[in-house]
């Protein structure tokens, strides 16, 4: 039974981070009280409070999984994360610090010894260890080094050659590998002698003796064949296999269409070097979700949620400065319009309809191109944004003639002027057909400069949105109704 399926199924995470709180809380109000207590054996009292409610608290975060103590350190502040950290076992901390959020981790770092640290890394593969390299100390990294085979020390080297973004900097060095000229009896035979398979594990690898990879068995074949068949005839000649330096979101995207669970990773030659495993795969859509995220938000990076209120600041500041001048923009815009909004009160009660809705439209289109950007469905050179840009601006008249057409009887029903209702349809609907071109060619732009097309997508287009919708309607009312 796995450390997962040990676990109570009915317990929720908030469950579990429910009774640690309320341990830790217990813990600190009878250390609280018996402080305040007077007399000779408070001391010993004190002591033997601190020491049974210490040890009901590290009892329960034994019960937990590596993921589940992650979880609980993510969601407390940062005294209580640290009051937890120092009560999970050494022998843990790795599992753990792989676990939690970067930065979350660079927290429970800054709170270790090097000494600790050291110890915590001894217990990690190779792959693991080179995720970890780049957040911690240079000399308990070269300490570490020196401490590993000459092996591991090239697989961490390897591992450590390549961006972060790319397949090489994820694989996995842990495989089982076997010939194509044997029988499945003495592969079963080699497979029992291992202590255990790597996780994971759902086909073994073919190679020959220069370690090319031939194919891949896989455990089922293995299994319901019979033993005395050659492995060459049962394995998969022409597996999914990836290169080191292909981007890591590709091969996400390959592990999804194909279902895989493991794959191999070969040079250029087709030598086998490592090994895509579908944890790695979750982990990094989870990462790149979030990223896109924060990035739509204009955050420039992963925060703590219990970050301090300065690193919060200079982590939000920038896109908030973009936003001040936008905004800045569009109240300039109103400012050009001053006259005829004395002249009639009713377009500043109607204008903030028609900036908000193009906003929100804007924001549909942006999120909807995206998403195709990262399912590389569309790019900038695959001549599909003209195409793209009519179906947008298709949508946008529609939806803008609809909805500018119901606010445009609301509009006459409030102020009893159908000429007001005719402004408000028309503004909706070039606004709409303003946010439906900007919300392509946004990302469009950004990719085409070679930057992250969610990067303040969100931001920008609420300003084009605002800035137009302000311009389109005080403009044609000033045309029209003045």
């Amino acid at each position: 039974m796995t450390e997962v399926e040990a676990k109570k199924p009915q317990e929720s995470l908030q469950d579990r981070l429910a009774q640690v709180v309320e341990l830790l809380q217990r813990h600190r109000l009878v250390e609280d009280l018996t402080h305040r207590q007077e007399g000779q054996h408070q001391d010993r009292v004190e002591g033997l409070v601190h020491r049974q409610n210490l040890a009901e608290l590290q009892r329960k975060l034994d019960d937990l999984h590596s993921a589940d103590v992650a979880y609980i350190l993510e969601a407390l502040p940062l005294e209580d994360r640290l009051a937890i950290w120092q009560l999970v076992k050494a022998d843990r901390d790795g599992d753990i610090l792989l676990e939690v959020s970067d930065a979350v981790r660079e927290t429970l770092l800054a709170d270790m010894e090097d000494h600790e640290i050291l110890a915590a890394a001894k217990e990690m593969d190779a792959d693991e260890l080179a995720d970890l390299a780049s957040e911690l100390p240079r000399d308990v990294v070269h300490e570490l080094m020196e401490t590993l085979d000459a092996q591991q020390r090239e697989r961490v080297r390897s591992a450590l050659s390549y961006e972060e973004d790319r397949v090489g900097a994820l694989m996995d060095f842990e495989m089982v590998t076997i010939r194509e000229d044997v029988s499945l009896e003495v592969v079963l035979r080699y497979l029992r002698r291992l202590k255990e398979l790597p996780g994971h594990t759902d086909k073994l690898f073919v190679v020959d003796y220069d370690g090319v990879l031939k194919g891949v068995l896989s455990i089922k074949r293995l299994l319901v064949n019979d033993p005395e068949t050659q492995v060459a005839e049962v394995m998969a000649n022409h597996p999914v296999s990836f290169h080191p330096d292909e981007d890591a979101y590709d091969a996400a995207q390959a592990f999804e269409r194909y279902d895989l669970i493991s794959a191999p990773v070969v040079d250029k030659n087709g030598k086998l070097i490592g090994r895509l495993t579908i944890d790695e795969m979750v982990d990094l859509i989870r990462e790149e979700s979030e990223s896109e995220v924060l990035n739509m938000a204009g955050l420039r990076e992963e925060e703590d949620i219990f970050a301090s209120v300065w690193k919060s600041v200079r982590n939000r500041w920038a896109w908030l400065a973009v936003n001040l001048v936008t905004a800045f923009m569009a109240s300039r815009v109103i400012g050009l319009f001053e006259g005829s909004i004395e002249k009639l009160v009713a377009l500043a009660a109607l204008m903030p309809i028609v900036a908000g809705i193009g906003g929100n439209s804007g924001n549909q289109t942006i999120t909807m191109i995206v998403r195709a950007m990262a399912l590389d469905q569309v790019s900038t050179g695959n001549g599909n944004t003209s195409r793209l840009i009519r179906k947008e601006l298709g949508v946008g008249l529609i939806n803008g003639l609809v909805w500018g057409g119901v606010i445009g009887v609301v509009a006459y029903a409030l102020y009893d002027s159908w000429s007001l209702g005719v402004v408000m349809t028309a503004a909706m609907t070039l606004n709409l057909l303003l946010a439906a071109l900007m919300g392509v060619l946004i990302p469009m732009t950004l990719m085409r400069f070679g930057r992250d097309p969610a990067m303040g997508a969100s931001v920008m287009i609420t300003a084009v949105t605002d800035s137009g919708g302000f311009f389109i309607f005080l403009g044609l009312a000033s045309v029209f109704l003045l």
